[in-house]
Protein backbone atom coordinates (compact mmCIF):
# COMPACT_ATOMS: atom_id res chain seq x y z
CA UNK A 1 0.00 0.00 0.00
CA UNK A 2 1.84 3.38 -0.92
CA UNK A 3 2.09 5.73 1.07
CA UNK A 4 0.38 9.05 1.22
CA UNK A 5 2.83 12.20 1.20
CA UNK A 6 2.37 14.64 4.12
CA UNK A 7 1.47 18.11 3.22
CA UNK A 8 4.07 20.86 3.01
CA UNK A 9 4.15 23.63 5.46
CA UNK A 10 3.83 26.82 4.91
CA UNK A 11 8.04 27.61 5.50
CA UNK A 12 8.71 24.47 3.00
CA UNK A 13 6.62 25.97 0.41
CA UNK A 14 8.20 29.65 0.54
CA UNK A 15 11.63 28.13 0.48
CA UNK A 16 10.92 25.95 -2.10
CA UNK A 17 9.51 29.12 -4.25
CA UNK A 18 13.02 30.64 -3.32
CA UNK A 19 14.96 28.61 -4.15
CA UNK A 20 13.22 27.78 -8.11
CA UNK A 21 15.74 29.24 -10.42
CA UNK A 22 12.93 31.46 -13.14
CA UNK A 23 14.34 34.08 -14.50
CA UNK A 24 12.01 37.47 -14.49
CA UNK A 25 12.51 39.81 -16.50
CA UNK A 26 10.46 42.76 -15.07
CA UNK A 27 12.20 42.29 -11.56
CA UNK A 28 15.67 41.95 -13.25
CA UNK A 29 14.61 45.48 -15.17
CA UNK A 30 13.59 46.96 -12.07
CA UNK A 31 17.36 45.58 -10.06
CA UNK A 32 18.99 47.19 -12.98
CA UNK A 33 17.65 50.37 -13.03
CA UNK A 34 17.69 50.82 -9.17
CA UNK A 35 21.76 49.90 -9.96
CA UNK A 36 21.51 52.74 -12.64
CA UNK A 37 20.42 55.04 -10.69
CA UNK A 38 22.66 54.20 -7.47
CA UNK A 39 25.35 54.80 -9.76
CA UNK A 40 24.41 58.21 -11.37
CA UNK A 41 23.88 59.21 -7.78
CA UNK A 42 27.07 58.35 -6.81
CA UNK A 43 28.84 59.73 -10.07
CA UNK A 44 27.61 63.03 -9.34
CA UNK A 45 28.60 63.03 -5.59
CA UNK A 46 32.27 61.96 -6.67
CA UNK A 47 31.98 64.70 -9.75
CA UNK A 48 31.61 67.59 -7.39
CA UNK A 49 33.65 66.18 -4.56
CA UNK A 50 36.72 66.14 -6.86
CA UNK A 51 35.60 69.75 -8.50
CA UNK A 52 35.66 70.78 -4.68
CA UNK A 53 38.90 69.41 -4.09
CA UNK A 54 40.87 70.30 -7.02
CA UNK A 55 40.07 74.02 -6.49
CA UNK A 56 40.53 74.26 -2.58
CA UNK A 57 43.24 72.01 -1.98
CA UNK A 58 45.63 74.56 -3.05
CA UNK A 59 44.83 77.32 -0.78
CA UNK A 60 45.04 74.36 2.42
CA UNK A 61 48.02 73.64 0.83
CA UNK A 62 49.77 76.78 0.74
CA UNK A 63 48.18 78.06 3.54
CA UNK A 64 47.12 75.41 6.15
CA UNK A 65 47.12 76.41 9.43
CA UNK A 66 47.06 80.26 8.75
CA UNK A 67 43.88 79.93 6.50
CA UNK A 68 42.45 77.38 9.55
CA UNK A 69 42.77 79.54 12.11
CA UNK A 70 42.70 83.08 10.56
CA UNK A 71 39.69 85.57 10.94
CA UNK A 72 37.53 87.00 8.86
CA UNK A 73 39.05 90.27 6.45
CA UNK A 74 38.21 91.39 2.68
CA UNK A 75 41.98 91.02 1.66
CA UNK A 76 41.59 87.13 0.69
CA UNK A 77 45.53 86.68 1.26
CA UNK A 78 44.29 87.04 5.35
CA UNK A 79 41.35 85.91 5.54
CA UNK A 80 40.45 82.89 7.29
CA UNK A 81 37.24 80.08 8.42
CA UNK A 82 38.30 80.20 12.48
CA UNK A 83 35.28 82.27 13.72
CA UNK A 84 33.22 80.49 11.33
CA UNK A 85 34.03 77.08 12.79
CA UNK A 86 33.83 78.11 16.20
CA UNK A 87 30.19 80.06 15.11
CA UNK A 88 29.18 76.42 13.93
CA UNK A 89 30.02 75.03 17.17
CA UNK A 90 27.75 77.10 18.70
CA UNK A 91 25.00 76.65 16.48
CA UNK A 92 25.80 72.77 16.88
CA UNK A 93 25.70 73.15 20.69
CA UNK A 94 22.41 75.23 20.65
CA UNK A 95 20.71 72.40 18.46
CA UNK A 96 22.39 69.47 21.47
CA UNK A 97 21.16 71.38 24.47
CA UNK A 98 17.76 72.45 22.95
CA UNK A 99 16.94 70.17 20.07
CA UNK A 100 17.69 67.06 21.21
CA UNK A 101 16.62 66.78 24.63
CA UNK A 102 12.92 68.42 23.50
CA UNK A 103 12.57 66.13 20.27
CA UNK A 104 13.36 62.78 22.25
CA UNK A 105 10.90 63.63 25.07
CA UNK A 106 7.79 64.74 22.85
CA UNK A 107 8.72 61.34 20.94
CA UNK A 108 8.42 59.53 23.96
CA UNK A 109 5.37 61.21 24.96
CA UNK A 110 3.46 60.60 21.81
CA UNK A 111 4.48 56.82 21.40
CA UNK A 112 4.62 55.76 24.95
CA UNK A 113 2.30 57.78 26.89
CA UNK A 114 -0.42 60.00 24.73
CA UNK A 115 -3.45 58.07 24.13
CA UNK A 116 -4.02 57.28 20.31
CA UNK A 117 -7.01 59.71 19.48
CA UNK A 118 -7.92 62.10 16.86
CA UNK A 119 -5.95 65.01 19.11
CA UNK A 120 -2.57 62.59 18.96
CA UNK A 121 -2.78 61.79 14.89
CA UNK A 122 -3.70 65.42 14.44
CA UNK A 123 -0.06 66.53 16.41
CA UNK A 124 1.58 63.36 14.40
CA UNK A 125 0.69 65.00 11.00
CA UNK A 126 0.97 68.16 11.52
CA UNK A 127 5.13 67.00 12.88
CA UNK A 128 5.73 65.11 9.90
CA UNK A 129 4.47 68.03 7.74
CA UNK A 130 6.85 70.42 9.39
CA UNK A 131 9.73 68.29 8.55
CA UNK A 132 9.25 69.06 5.12
CA UNK A 133 8.83 73.26 5.85
CA UNK A 134 11.48 75.29 3.37
CA UNK A 135 14.55 76.60 5.97
CA UNK A 136 13.43 80.03 5.18
CA UNK A 137 10.31 79.80 6.47
CA UNK A 138 12.30 78.91 9.69
CA UNK A 139 14.12 81.85 9.48
CA UNK A 140 11.32 84.08 8.91
CA UNK A 141 9.64 82.46 12.36
CA UNK A 142 12.80 83.06 13.91
CA UNK A 143 13.26 86.32 12.84
CA UNK A 144 9.66 87.31 14.13
CA UNK A 145 9.87 85.15 17.08
CA UNK A 146 13.59 85.39 18.41
CA UNK A 147 14.89 88.45 16.83
CA UNK A 148 11.83 91.08 17.60
CA UNK A 149 9.87 89.89 20.32
CA UNK A 150 12.43 88.23 22.59
CA UNK A 151 15.14 90.49 21.75
CA UNK A 152 15.80 91.52 25.57
CA UNK A 153 16.51 87.74 26.17
CA UNK A 154 18.45 86.88 22.80
CA UNK A 155 19.70 90.46 22.51
CA UNK A 156 18.32 90.88 19.10
CA UNK A 157 20.24 89.51 15.64
CA UNK A 158 22.94 87.28 17.70
CA UNK A 159 24.51 83.48 18.50
CA UNK A 160 21.56 82.63 20.33
CA UNK A 161 18.54 83.72 17.98
CA UNK A 162 20.54 81.46 15.33
CA UNK A 163 20.59 78.61 18.07
CA UNK A 164 17.26 78.52 18.61
CA UNK A 165 16.10 78.66 14.84
CA UNK A 166 18.20 76.26 13.86
CA UNK A 167 16.57 73.95 17.17
CA UNK A 168 13.40 74.65 15.79
CA UNK A 169 14.53 73.88 12.04
CA UNK A 170 15.54 70.27 13.35
CA UNK A 171 13.46 69.60 15.70
CA UNK A 172 10.60 67.77 13.43
CA UNK A 173 13.03 65.73 12.42
CA UNK A 174 14.43 64.75 16.05
CA UNK A 175 10.87 63.84 16.86
CA UNK A 176 10.41 61.68 13.81
CA UNK A 177 13.37 59.86 14.15
CA UNK A 178 13.33 59.01 17.82
CA UNK A 179 9.22 57.85 17.04
CA UNK A 180 10.16 55.36 14.57
CA UNK A 181 12.94 53.75 16.76
CA UNK A 182 10.66 53.95 19.87
CA UNK A 183 7.91 52.17 17.53
CA UNK A 184 10.04 49.58 16.27
CA UNK A 185 11.17 48.43 19.89
CA UNK A 186 8.98 44.84 20.12
CA UNK A 187 6.19 44.87 22.78
CA UNK A 188 7.35 42.37 24.14
CA UNK A 189 10.36 44.32 25.52
CA UNK A 190 7.21 46.31 27.36
CA UNK A 191 5.13 43.49 28.27
CA UNK A 192 8.09 41.75 30.29
CA UNK A 193 8.72 44.63 31.97
CA UNK A 194 4.99 45.22 33.08
CA UNK A 195 5.05 41.31 34.17
CA UNK A 196 7.62 41.69 36.63
CA UNK A 197 5.27 44.67 38.28
CA UNK A 198 7.50 47.41 36.69
CA UNK A 199 5.74 51.03 35.88
CA UNK A 200 5.85 52.64 32.68
CA UNK A 201 8.46 55.05 33.58
CA UNK A 202 10.57 52.38 34.53
CA UNK A 203 10.38 50.22 31.28
CA UNK A 204 10.80 53.08 29.35
CA UNK A 205 14.05 54.07 31.26
CA UNK A 206 15.24 51.06 31.75
CA UNK A 207 13.78 48.88 28.60
CA UNK A 208 12.59 51.10 25.74
CA UNK A 209 14.93 53.72 25.53
CA UNK A 210 18.02 51.65 25.50
CA UNK A 211 16.38 49.60 23.14
CA UNK A 212 15.68 52.80 20.92
CA UNK A 213 18.87 54.33 21.52
CA UNK A 214 20.87 53.25 18.03
CA UNK A 215 18.26 54.56 16.06
CA UNK A 216 17.33 57.47 18.09
CA UNK A 217 21.16 58.21 17.62
CA UNK A 218 21.08 57.74 14.23
CA UNK A 219 18.29 60.79 13.37
CA UNK A 220 20.00 62.95 15.89
CA UNK A 221 23.38 62.63 13.32
CA UNK A 222 20.88 63.51 10.33
CA UNK A 223 19.86 66.50 12.43
CA UNK A 224 23.21 67.78 13.15
CA UNK A 225 23.82 67.24 9.63
CA UNK A 226 21.14 69.32 8.42
CA UNK A 227 21.45 72.03 10.71
CA UNK A 228 25.34 72.34 10.13
CA UNK A 229 25.30 73.23 6.75
CA UNK A 230 22.01 75.95 6.82
CA UNK A 231 22.47 79.21 5.62
CA UNK A 232 19.42 80.32 4.57
CA UNK A 233 17.57 80.95 8.06
CA UNK A 234 20.54 82.57 9.77
CA UNK A 235 21.15 85.02 7.49
CA UNK A 236 17.85 86.15 8.40
CA UNK A 237 18.56 86.39 11.73
CA UNK A 238 21.79 88.27 11.91
CA UNK A 239 24.39 85.77 10.48
CA UNK A 240 26.79 88.55 9.12
CA UNK A 241 28.11 88.04 5.92
CA UNK A 242 31.38 90.73 5.77
CA UNK A 243 34.13 91.55 8.15
CA UNK A 244 33.35 90.28 11.88
CA UNK A 245 35.04 92.57 14.40
CA UNK A 246 35.85 91.11 17.98
CA UNK A 247 37.08 92.94 21.04
CA UNK A 248 37.02 91.84 24.70
CA UNK A 249 33.60 90.86 25.77
CA UNK A 250 32.75 88.15 27.82
CA UNK A 251 30.56 85.15 27.40
CA UNK A 252 26.90 86.53 28.02
CA UNK A 253 27.54 89.97 25.27
CA UNK A 254 29.32 87.29 22.94
CA UNK A 255 26.13 85.21 22.83
CA UNK A 256 23.87 88.05 22.38
CA UNK A 257 26.17 89.57 19.65
CA UNK A 258 26.68 89.42 15.76
CA UNK A 259 28.43 85.95 15.06
CA UNK A 260 29.23 83.83 11.54
CA UNK A 261 29.29 80.34 10.44
CA UNK A 262 31.13 78.33 7.99
CA UNK A 263 27.73 78.17 6.04
CA UNK A 264 27.46 81.60 5.68
CA UNK A 265 31.14 82.58 5.34
CA UNK A 266 31.16 80.22 1.84
CA UNK A 267 27.94 82.42 0.87
CA UNK A 268 29.79 85.77 1.27
CA UNK A 269 32.77 84.68 -0.38
CA UNK A 270 30.89 82.89 -3.23
CA UNK A 271 29.52 86.66 -3.82
CA UNK A 272 33.22 88.53 -4.25
CA UNK A 273 34.20 89.33 -7.64
CA UNK A 274 37.55 88.86 -6.63
CA UNK A 275 39.05 85.31 -8.12
CA UNK A 276 41.32 84.49 -4.93
CA UNK A 277 37.94 84.58 -2.88
CA UNK A 278 36.85 81.86 -4.76
CA UNK A 279 39.56 79.84 -4.15
CA UNK A 280 39.08 80.40 -0.42
CA UNK A 281 35.16 79.60 -0.93
CA UNK A 282 36.21 75.88 -2.09
CA UNK A 283 38.38 75.48 0.65
CA UNK A 284 36.07 76.87 3.01
CA UNK A 285 33.49 74.17 1.75
CA UNK A 286 36.23 71.28 2.22
CA UNK A 287 36.53 72.26 6.16
CA UNK A 288 32.70 72.60 6.47
CA UNK A 289 32.78 68.82 4.85
CA UNK A 290 35.34 67.84 7.37
CA UNK A 291 33.80 69.43 10.37
CA UNK A 292 30.48 67.62 9.06
CA UNK A 293 32.23 64.16 9.04
CA UNK A 294 34.32 64.67 12.16
CA UNK A 295 31.13 65.79 14.20
CA UNK A 296 28.98 62.41 11.93
CA UNK A 297 31.95 60.09 13.20
CA UNK A 298 31.68 61.25 16.74
CA UNK A 299 28.14 60.52 16.76
CA UNK A 300 28.08 57.20 15.59
CA UNK A 301 31.63 56.06 17.84
CA UNK A 302 29.06 57.10 20.57
CA UNK A 303 26.01 55.32 18.81
CA UNK A 304 28.24 51.97 18.28
CA UNK A 305 29.81 51.84 21.65
CA UNK A 306 25.80 52.16 23.16
CA UNK A 307 24.55 50.01 21.05
CA UNK A 308 27.49 47.50 22.20
CA UNK A 309 26.56 47.99 26.01
CA UNK A 310 23.28 47.39 25.53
Amino acid sequence: MATRAEPLTTTEVVRRNLSKRRFDVRSAAFETFLLLMLLASLAILVILLADVLRSGAGVLAERGGDFLQGSLSSLAERAGVWQGIIGSFLMMAFVILVAFPVGIGAAVYLEEYAPDNRLTRFIDVNVRNLAGVPSVVYGLLGLFLFVEVLEPVTGGRSIISGGLTLSLLVLPLVIITSAEALRAVPDSIREAGYGVGATRWEVVRSHVLPSAAPGILTGTILSLSRALGETAPLLLVGAVTGFLATGSQNLMEQMQGEYVSLPTVIYAWAKEPDTDFRALTFAAIIVLLAVILLANMAAIILRNRYERKW
